[in-house]
């Protein structure tokens, strides 16, 4: 009653899915300790000490789960449960997934965030003062860094599952 597999995964493709997902814990880290109000140079009104922390925790750890759900997802692209739909996928189990309902959301995923981290890679300068600076700036980067690529290998891992998909 399942659709088979098609075609084998390549090895790289195994790792650029994997890597999609380390792209996010660094920031999602970085937030999280924020949010449970680890100096991290804010100050004035940026400074967590001055947000709701229950709040501000929440938003976070929803924001974090969010973007480690988002990174995970990456994996169907190299698993079976990206070309038939898992048992526990009511109406769905057991049948072939369209490759399309892979491919646009993966595809535009992938857009989306080469939108919003590239901008990083080219030090985006924050002038505002209540930003942090030097050592505490580093840090901020060097954890926000990551996602700069999850966007170039989402796309590499759509493009490689696309082929997979349609070649056979």
């Amino acid at each position: 009653m399942s659709a088979a597999v098609r075609g084998a995964v390549p090895r790289w493709a195994e790792w650029v899915a994997q890597a999609t997902m380390w792209c996010a814990v660094p920031s999602g880290i970085w937030r999280i300790l924020f949010a449970l109000r680890l100096p991290a140079g804010f100050t004035g009104s940026s400074d967590p000490a001055r947000i709701n922390f229950f709040g501000l925790l929440g938003y976070v750890c929803a924001l974090t789960l969010l973007s480690e759900t988002l990174a995970f997802l990456s994996m169907g692209l190299v698993r079976s449960w990206g070309e038939v739909w898992p048992r526990w996928v009511p109406f769905l189990r057991g049948r072939r997934v369209h490759p399309l309902a892979a491919i646009i959301p993966a595809g535009a995923g992938a857009i989306g965030l080469m939108l919003l981290w590239t901008p990083l890679a080219f030090g985006v300068h924050f002038s505002d003062p209540e930003y942090p600076h030097g050592v505490k700036m580093a840090i901020l980067y060097l954890c926000y860094l990551p996602l700069v690529a999850w966007g170039p290998l989402l796309a590499l891992l759509t493009g490689a599952y696309a082929y997979r998909r349609y070649r056979y």
